[in-house]
């Protein structure tokens, strides 16, 4: 037995449920009923009416390679019409370009900052909007934004929790996106850092036309096994950003952790047969690049069981410090630095998008 499976075994997670004989998208989608359930809740069953209003125009930025604009993004809702801005730079090309919907912190903080003429200067284009524009980052018993539009069931324990209506944004951003007949629809992904990669993962989950998805930094909850995991756990996370997630998945704190029949893998696998991308920082223990290696290696089975290559990395070790493994289908990469979406990483998922 490897050093890797061995250290899988270890931490006694649930079965994946993939194999060759099995109705794939059946389980697939079964996989997301348990984690709406129990981690994120369940997204609202409502077909959203989307339109747009170019409210700025740069049709001759990056010198001249590229545009930039600005959109106000109306959609509909069961309470009412709601708006939210995005940002669009896009190379100029004759042909389709691959696009990546990143979920932003504001765009005047470090964390919110991309290297817009960088990304376009490789071809791909950029659409962003900020998390806080839909509903905002702190315990409001939703009052804000899109949540009170949206009806709750006092007596359910799986009612959406913010990161849910995070990713239900990013999905209305691409019914727009895709309207303007600019992109590639086999190379588009999501990406957030953080809680919005936490975000992002749980997006691809639901919505199959992001074909890859970027997960950086996300850690406990998101892209990390949790059941041995250093650093930030499910105690410390739902009691202090406990409006993220449904109630069910408080019940999990502690030493009930044994109880979840399920793990973080779970949402990997949810996003197979797709390609994902984990991007750890080495200094990050917080979110434990440890615990996110063997996330991948937890998850490569349901990549395997389409007959695709999964996790193509050393079993015989955890990543090292700058090393990246992109070969498969579910691509890792271990940063050094701390905490923080930087231009390393903007470089791993490009490269791993235009494989």
């Amino acid at each position: 037995m490897s050093f890797i499976s061995e250290q899988l075994e270890l931490r006694k997670l649930p079965e994946l449920g993939f194999n060759k004989t099995a109705d794939l998208e059946a389980r697939r989608l079964e996989i997301v009923d348990i984690l709406s359930d129990n981690i994120y809740g369940r997204t609202p069953n409502f077909k959203s009416e989307v339109r747009a209003e170019k409210t700025f125009g740069h049709e001759k930025c990056f010198a001249g390679h590229a545009f930039h604009r600005n959109y106000k993004i109306t959609v509909t809702t069961p309470g009412g019409d709601y708006s939210f801005p995005l940002a669009l730079s896009c190379p100029k090309s004759d042909k389709k370009v691959p696009l990546i919907v990143y979920i932003s912190f504001n765009p005047e903080t470090p964390s919110g900052f991309t290297p817009n003429e960088e990304i376009c200067e490789r071809g791909v284009a950029l659409a962003k909007f900020c998390y806080t524009d839909i509903t905002a980052d702190r315990y409001d018993d939703f009052a804000t934004g899109i949540a009170p539009l949206f009806p709750r069931d006092e007596n359910a324990t799986n009612n959406w929790g913010k990161l849910g209506m995070w990713a239900w944004a990013a999905s209305r951003a691409l019914d727009f996106l895709l309207t303007l007949d600019l992109f590639d629809a086999d190379k588009i992904a999501v990406c957030g850092h953080s809680r919005l990669g936490k975000t992002a993962l749980w997006c691809a989950a639901q919505d199959t036309r992001f074909k890859y998805v970027f997960s950086n930094n996300a850690g406990c909850s998101g892209d990390a096994i949790t059941r041995g995991k250093q650093g930030e756990d499910i105690s410390v996370i739902t009691k202090v950003f406990n409006y993220w997630f449904c109630e069910k998945y408080h019940e999990y704190s502690g030493d009930a952790i044994s109880d979840m029949p399920f793990d973080q893998h779970f949402l990997l696998a949810a996003c197979s047969p797709r390609k994902v991308a984990v991007g750890a920082s080495s200094l990050d223990i917080w979110a434990d690049p440890e615990s996110e290696y063997l996330c991948c290696a937890a998850a490569s089975p349901a990549w395997e069981a389409y007959g695709l290559p999964g996790f193509i990395a050393r079993d015989d070790r955890y990543a090292e410090v700058g090393e990246s493994f992109d070969d498969g289908s579910v691509a890792f990469h271990n940063r050094e630095g701390e905490h923080s979406p930087c231009r390393a990483d903007w470089k791993a998922y490009i490269d791993f998008l235009l494989k």
